[in-house]
Order: structure tokens, then sequence, then C-alpha cells
């Protein structure tokens, strides 16, 4: 039976039978409009399918996109849509997909990491990948608690509508954020309608998606994304504000888009599902107990090419490190690495000098991002700290990730 199940590359026409899949493995049943506008976003070239007798039963993808990370935006695999059919499991197949996988990364040679989404945890640090940043889901009692007093002469105003019709002002403060926002992906017209796309069905009885724009003197500043969900109780309104996103390129901004979300008529709560963990708001409300603030894991990272990648990142204090690194499933990455740079740039290349700090490279991933303490892996038996001479503060960054949207 194993040698009937061919691994081999997608192709376009693979596309429906792999949304059939999804909505299998995940439970759910995608409308009309997101199926359309996930198949412009589909990578046939770069997925990767088992079939059995013809159906398809087991399927990976990569998105080519950007990732900001610290101090650079550099390649990132952007794997989803992993999944293998309820009957085909324990058969290997997603071990298979997944070495496949890496190995094509690696000798496509664009890409120095790749990252995910895990829809269960214990499945990824198998294939090198790290947990590498954390985010807050937020259920706030919007009527406990209190913003700061606005400012008397305020610097802009706000502006409500369509997200389509706001697009250029949105697209504007994004692409201004988005070298300082670790964990943000790159956005083009495409994942731009990919974001936006707003089918009924799929709404789960809540309203249509608006957008609010902050337009100061100069352009626009921020903007905010979120729908209604309307309640009803014996005690009166009880509508949920449903936030998708807030960017901000200002303190100003940033109090006046909250006070906006927090104010809307009607609502006796404000979610939001992708808030990073040192989200400011938890700063500026006077009963910081109220947000409902629940920690969750975020992005995961996997080292595609050692070197390149730690090369291609900042570091927010000098280092001059050796790392022993082991990788079971890309041998290459497996040796010892002199790290050396800082804020300005670092070099990454190989030695045969004693090792200050050993590890896999899946502790590598962990701490790509800078939110994962190599020390706190060290205290976990995770790094074996070998010296004195330890990089933690160095990979560490000055803002917490804030990965902004599920691929």
């Amino acid at each position: 039976m194993k040698d009937a199940l061919r691994l081999r590359p997608g192709t376009a026409d693979d596309h429906p039978a792999v949304i059939d899949l999804l909505d299998t493995v995940f439970h759910e049943e995608l409308s009309a409009g997101y199926r359309e506008v996930t198949a412009s976003v589909y990578e046939p070239e770069r997925a990767l399918v088992v079939e059995d007798a013809g159906a398809v039963v087991a399927h990976t993808n990569i998105l080519s996109r950007d990732l900001t990370v610290p101090g650079a935006i550099v390649p990132a695999a952007h794997v989803t849509g992993v999944g293998v059919l309820p009957t085909h499991r324990r058969r290997g197949l997603l071990t298979r997909m997944m070495h496949q996988q890496l190995r094509d990364v690696a000798e496509a040679g664009r890409e120095p990491i790749a990252v995910l989404w895990a829809s269960e945890t214990k499945i990824y640090p198998r294939f090198g990948y790290g947990p590498a940043s954390a985010r807050l889901s937020l259920s706030i009692m919007n009527r406990e608690v209190r913003l700061p007093a606005p400012p008397a002469e305020p610097t802009g105003q706000l502006r409500m509508g369509d997200p389509h019709d706001l697009l250029p002002a949105i697209t504007k403060v994004f692409e201004q954020l988005r070298p300082e926002q670790v964990g943000w992906s790159s956005r083009d017209e495409r994942w731009w309608r990919y974001v936006l796309v707003d089918p009924k069905d799929d709404r789960d009885g809540a309203t249509k998606r608006y957008a609010v724009v902050h337009e100061g003197a100069g352009g626009p500043t921020g903007y905010a994304l979120w729908r209604v969900k309307d309640n009803w109780t014996d005690h009166g309104p009880n509508a949920e504000v449903q936030v998708r996103e807030v960017a901000a390129t200002d303190p100003e901004t940033y109090q006046a888009l909250w006070r906006f979300l927090l104010g809307i008529d009607l609502s006796r709560s404000v979610t939001v599902r992708l808030a990073p963990v040192d989200e400011p708001l938890q700063y500026l409300v006077d009963e910081p107990r109220r947000l409902g603030a629940m920690l969750l894991d975020g992005l995961w990272v996997r080292l595609i090419d050692v070197p390149r990648a730690l090369a291609a990142r900042r570091y927010s204090a000098p280092v001059d490190v050796v790392l022993d690194v082991t990788d079971p499933l890309l041998e290459q990455n497996t040796g010892r690495w002199r790290l050396t740079g800082g804020p300005e740039g670092a070099t990454c290349t190989a030695t045969t000098d004693p090792a200050d700090l050993a590890c896999t490279v899946t502790e590598l991933g962990a701490a790509y991002l800078g939110a994962t303490s190599l020390s706190s892996l060290a205290a976990a038996g995770r790094v074996r700290q070998l010296t004195g001479n330890d990089p933690t503060a160095a990979f560490r960054w000055h803002r917490a990730p804030s990965p902004t949207e599920v691929f």
C-alpha cells in the first residue's frame, strides 16, 4: 500500500482537491469567495501532494513572501496548508512531505528561513521548527476600562469606510511600519485581496469588515480593521467588536484608534486575537485586568541555512560567539559557526574554534526573532552553555514580534 502513495509536486489543477482536503482536515467549509482568493495566492509549483489512486490525500505548500526579522527583511518560506486525510494518517506521509519540503527549500537557495503557524504544537519541533514568538488574545470589557483623555487640540482626525476604498492609506501606513515590525509578512496586491476578503457566509453573523484611518497633517498615520457581532440580552445591548488589526505610527494615533474601537456604540466587549506580547494597550488602560489577556503561541521558525539566516538579522548588542549546531535533517547546517556582529550587521562563518554554546537548529529557530531567550532554553536543558560567553542579550530585540496574520 505504501508504494501506491505517490509524493509529487503540485499543479494548478490540484487546488480544488487541496481545498477539499483542508476543509476536511480543519473541520471547516470555505465559501466560494475564500476559495477564489486562496487560488490567487496559491503557488502550485511550491506545493507537494500525496496521491492515492489519483486522489489527493495529503498536501503542503510554500508561499513566497518576505518576513521582517530583527533589523532586516528576509525572504522566508511561508509554510501552510499542511494536512493528511484521516484515512491516511499514521503512514508517515507528513514526515515524507516535510522532509522533502525542507530539502527543496534548501536546494532552491532563496530563503534562509521557513516560518509557519502550528495547528498542533507538538508536531513541528520534529522538523526543526522552534516557537519564535508568542501572542496575546484579548477579550476586553470595554465599558470597564478607560484611556487617557484625548489632547485638547488633536493633530488628526478619523475617517471610516470600506477597507478597499481606504486601501491606499492603509498600505502606506503598513509599508511605513513594516521594516520595524518583527513578524510582519510582505503584502503585495494579491495578499491585500486575501487579507480583506469578506464573504458574508464566513462572518458567523457579524457585520462586514470596516476600516478607520487616522489622518494627520502630512497624511495617514494609522488604521484599524474590525467588524461587529451584534447581540442583545435581558440587560440590553451586548455587541462584540472584533478587531483584526491596529497599526499606528505614533502614540497619539494609537490612542485615537483605540479610543474609537473601545467606544463603539452598543458594544460591551472588544476582542483581538493577534496582539503582540508587549501590546501598548496594557500600559494605557486604567484597569489592565479587564483586557482579559491570554498568552498563546505565534510564529514558528526553522533555519534552512544557518550561516545565512544568522548573518541576515541584526543584534541588539555586540556578539562574538561560536555555536555548535546540530541539524539531523539538513546536514549542511551541522557544525560550528562563529557569529560576529551587532546592531549594524553580522557575519557567520564555519570555524573549528571551541564552542561557547551547543544546541539544535530548533533552539536557534526559537531564538531567531528575539522573543525566546537562549538563557531560558538553557535553563530548560535545551541549550548547553559551554563557556561564560552568553549571547542571550544580543539575540533579544527592543520590541516583541508582532505577527499580524495567520497565513
